[in-house]
């Protein structure tokens, strides 16, 4: 999930991130079965591979699950095909989300996306409806605690990165989308520890959410959607307080 709070999102569901440590592994193993099928298995010559293996290693998949998956993918030729879909709606508040999602059948995953938003108080929007609130961007999460702030811009700006946003303990660092390797390279050989590594959807302006009662429901709705094996992610464009952040997704 990302939002204003990119980072404080991040930092506060760890926890909950690492408890559902097989569920992500499957959705990633997913991602790289599509990546092989459509361009082969040699990163080098498929890009979407190289990103889908750098997001497995930032998750840290275990090599042999990755080789296992690229096995798989290259000698499954006659398999149904993935096809990667962007959902668009909204969550209580006026909350905007944009919904990633990696399927091999649409027909399942609309009604699928459709059912956990009106059954949390949300709902599917048209297409372009949300996705002009946001920027396709490379996304980079760094844990502040024991860092200092301008150690973490200069790395990130040596790095080839556009911002980066302090935030509740953690840092956004933000770069163009096409950039996402150079960047992630260039900040782990300045010394730089990431929480997390990824391309996705940053809002540009943000919807402050000002009931506690409707900040539980938004967390809840998108717990739903990270449950479905159809979604790879999901982006907001909420701003609430970080103790709501800690105590709800506790």
């Amino acid at each position: 999930m990302a939002g204003h709070s990119h980072a404080a999102n991040i930092k506060h569901r760890k926890n909950a991130v690492d408890a559902k440590r097989a569920k992500i592994f499957n959705k990633i193993a997913r991602n790289i079965l599509s990546a092989v099928r459509q361009a082969g298995p040699d990163p080098e010559t498929n890009l979407k591979l190289k990103y889908a293996l750098e997001k497995a290693r930032a998750a840290n998949m275990p090599k042999d699950n990755i080789e296992r998956v690229i096995k798989k993918g290259s000698g499954e030729k006659d398999a149904d095909a993935f096809e990667e879909l962007n959902y668009e709606g909204y969550a209580p508040g006026g909350v905007a989300l944009m919904i990633c999602c990696l399927t091999d059948n649409r027909s399942r995953t609309a009604p699928d996306v459709k059912y956990i938003l009106e059954r949390n108080g949300g709902n599917l929007g048209a297409t372009g409806s949300v996705a002009f609130m946001f920027d396709f961007k490379a996304l980079f999460v760094v844990d502040m605690e024991g860092q200092d702030e301008d150690a973490i811009m200069e790395a990130a700006i040596e790095a080839g990165a556009e911002d980066v946003r302090f935030d509740e303990g953690a840092a956004t660092i933000l770069a163009a989308a096409t950039d996402f390797i150079s960047v992630k390279e260039g900040l782990e050989g300045g010394g730089i520890t990431l929480l997390s590594a990824e391309t996705g959807f940053m809002p540009q302006n943000t919807v402050e959410v000002t009931s506690k009662d409707d900040a539980k429901k938004i967390l809840k709705m998108i717990d739903a959607l990270e449950d479905n094996d159809d979604v790879q992610s999901v982006y907001t464009n909420h701003d609430m307080p970080a103790e709501w952040l800690e105590e709800l997704s506790s």
